[in-house]
C-alpha cells in the first residue's frame, strides 16, 4: 500500500455510517442557519475526548453545537450560506450566547415565565 493509500479513510459498513452522520450534521447545520438570522460559526478545538466542534450562534444568542470530524463541512456551510467563522480560542464566545443561556436557566427554574427565552 503506498503512503497516499493509507490517508484514504476505509471503506466498509463503518465508512457509511461516517457518511450517514455527516450528512446529519451537514443538515442540522443548514437548517439552524436557514431558519435563523444573523448565524455565526465558532470553531471549538479537539479535546482529548472530544473531535472538533462546531458551534452556530443566531444573533438572538440561541445556539447549537455538533461535532465535526470532517473541516469541510464547515468550509462547505460557510461558503454557501455565507457564515463567517472564527475560532473561539481566539475570539472567545460572545456575550449574546451567555445571556441566552441564564435566561434559559431562569426559565426552566420558573415555569410560569415560558419554555424558551426571547432576546
Amino acid at each position: 500500500m503506498s503512503w497516499w493509500g493509507r490517508r484514504r479513510p476505509p471503506a466498509g459498513p463503518g465508512w457509511a455510517e461516517h457518511r450517514a452522520e455527516t450528512g446529519r450534521v451537514r443538515d442540522h447545520l443548514e437548517n439552524f442557519v436557514r431558519t435563523r438570522r444573523g448565524v455565526e460559526a465558532f470553531i471549538e478545538p479537539a479535546t482529548t475526548v472530544t473531535p472538533p466542534t462546531v458551534l452556530l450562534i443566531a444573533t438572538t444568542g440561541e445556539w447549537t453545537r455538533r461535532r465535526v470530524t470532517d473541516r469541510s463541512v464547515i468550509r462547505d456551510l460557510a461558503e454557501r450560506l455565507a457564515v463567517p467563522v472564527y475560532d473561539v480560542q481566539l475570539v472567545g464566545y460572545p456575550q449574546r450566547m451567555r445571556d441566552w443561556n441564564a435566561q434559559a436557566k431562569r426559565a426552566a427554574r420558573d415555569p410560569d415565565q415560558g419554555t424558551s427565552p426571547t432576546v
